[in-house]
């Protein structure tokens, strides 16, 4: 039992989804009337639309699976497309009155919309990826670059976005007879070694001298925004947290913007770099508990 829709699409029966789509993209980019202008390629673009219509759709694959080109009168599916459509006949009459008695009713009008003629369904021109933006980007919003379908462009990013969450772009998806598809991004945010996010909230670990953290002083830290001054107060103990209001990450429904936690590391000077007298008086009245 022949299946030749596979071998139009260049694809082992045993492609999943993923491989049919891939392979669908990859043929009809090439096969594309605006792109190939080589005698046929409009024809094997229809074929290729159609195979894919047929196999991107489960309960339809499942039939073609069951009977392979026997429904197509026992030809391939590249003489049956060529020997119907040619005429301008009505594919979804010819489907209808071939496989009478509802063997193959599942198809109900046809293959697609409107058949394999010239009003068959329209391929799907949407473009699905990921890209992945750096930390501050997501927290702040802006712009990023990115390369699609042979075109780099620059797409805004919303501030306070997550990673899993999805961006559409209009009219950056495949184009064909006017018309353009979209372009869906699946948002992933590199990771940053400084900053551990807590749903709309940011904790930064910063370094406090340890002579700030048993006087107190004022120490410069620097943000995803700006460089800040924080008064560190005496007795300051380490993983200590201080609040900085309004600096986390902006909540895209309320439109309010989380807090950002600094988180104190006090660092302890190497001793052999100390003064002397100094570690002498520190041994002689440090308590030791």
């Amino acid at each position: 039992m022949g299946k030749s829709l596979y071998e139009t699409l260049e694809i082992s029966e045993n492609a999943s989804e993923a491989e049919i789509k891939k392979a669908y993209r990859k043929l009809a980019r090439q096969y594309h009337p605006d792109v190939n202008k080589d005698k046929g390629a409009e024809d094997k673009f229809k074929e290729i639309n159609s195979a894919y219509e047929i196999l991107s759709d489960k309960k339809k694959k499942a039939q073609y699976d069951a009977h392979g080109d026997n429904m197509f009168g026992g030809q391939n599916f590249h003489d049956f497309s060529r020997s119907h459509s040619g005429g301008g006949a009505d594919l979804d009459e010819i489907l209808r009155s071939m496989f009478s008695g509802g063997g193959f009713g599942g198809f109900g009008g046809g293959f697609g919309s409107g058949g394999f003629g010239g009003q068959q369904q329209q391929p799907n021109l949407d473009i699905e990826t990921s890209v992945t933006i750096p930390f501050s980007v997501s927290i702040l919003g802006g712009s990023h670059s990115v390369a699609v379908n042979g075109e780099r462009f620059d797409i805004k990013i919303p501030a306070g976005v997550k990673s899993g969450e999805k961006m559409r772009v209009k009219g950056k998806g495949h184009a064909q007879g006017g018309r353009a598809g979209d372009l869906f991004l699946k948002i992933n945010v590199a990771s940053n070694p400084e900053y551990i996010r807590e749903e709309d909230d940011l904790v930064k670990t910063f370094d406090v001298p340890l002579y700030a953290a048993l006087f107190g002083e004022k120490i410069s830290v620097q943000t995803l925004e700006k460089e800040i001054k924080l008064k560190i107060p005496q007795n300051t103990k380490n993983g200590q947290r201080f609040r900085v209001k309004e600096m986390g990450v902006m909540n895209r429904k309320t439109k309010e913007r989380g807090n950002l936690y600094l988180e104190a590391n006090i660092v302890l000077p190497k001793v052999e770099e100390l003064d002397e007298k100094l570690v002498e008086i520190m041994k002689e009245k440090l308590p030791k508990e």
